[in-house]
């Protein structure tokens, strides 16, 4: 198989890497395809690989004892799934990090990374950049759970999904929506329909299709956006 070339890669964490940085890794990436719910990292079990989505991206979502799984945040080609664990010297993560959308991935096993972080600081630098998004991420995923009704949350995880896809239409269901945004399958449901009322988007049977991505944007309003400002460039 090939090596990936780093002119040609999407993943925009690796095109941002040095020339000499991303060679430390092109021997050790290989890519894999994806499948929906497919789980790449389980919880509390040690990260094996790591992986820069260049199609598809994964969520991450936290579970407590006896409830739901509630989404943490999504990663597409604008990041590393595994990397914020790994970086910081951890070897597993609560967070269970499986495919939201199908798609493929350059996958690197841990230890050829950790091998890579130790020779390149300024491979470590552009990584930790990306830790510090998904900190920032999750703080304001965090303070949007609790400040803002569900339709404009329903309004920003689908922009937030719609950012790191490759079409207007998205797979979800109700059940999915309801458990990524830790509300009741009826209030998802509510919410879907006020979004589908108002011409935004379209439901159908697993899937949801934006119509109006301008009147999305207007309806999450600062709900959205905050982390993208901090993404590499």
């Amino acid at each position: 198989m090939s090596q990936p070339q780093q002119s040609t890669v999407r993943n925009r964490l690796l095109k941002a890497l040095s020339r000499d940085d991303f060679a430390l890794l092109q021997p050790h990436l290989e890519l894999i395809s994806t499948e929906l719910k497919q789980t790449l990292i389980a919880p509390n079990e040690p990260v094996r690989q790591l992986f820069f989505p260049e199609s598809g991206y994964c969520s991450l979502a936290t579970q407590a004892s006896g409830t739901g799984k509630v989404e943490a945040g999504i990663i597409g080609r604008e990041g590393g799934i595994g990397a914020t664990p790994v970086l910081l010297g951890a070897d597993r993560t609560p967070h269970h990090c499986f495919i939201q959308a199908a798609g493929e991935m350059l996958a690197i096993d841990t230890p050829a990374m950790c091998a890579a972080f130790d020779r390149s600081p300024s491979l470590r630098k552009v990584l930790l950049r990306f830790v510090q998004v998904q900190f920032v991420e999750a703080v304001h995923t965090a303070f949007v759970n609790a400040r803002y009704q569900t339709e404009v949350r329903l309004a920003r995880w689908i922009l937030m999904s719609h950012d790191r896809g490759d079409s207007d239409e998205l797979a979800m269901t109700h059940d999915f929506v309801s458990m990524m945004l830790g509300v009741q399958r009826t209030s998802a449901t509510i919410a879907i329909q006020a979004l589908e009322g108002n011409r935004l988007i379209k439901a159908q049977r697993g899937r949801l299709t934006v119509l109006d991505r301008k009147g999305l944007e207007a309806l999450a309003d600062d709900s959205y956006g905050m982390p993208r400002l901090s993404m590499p460039a």
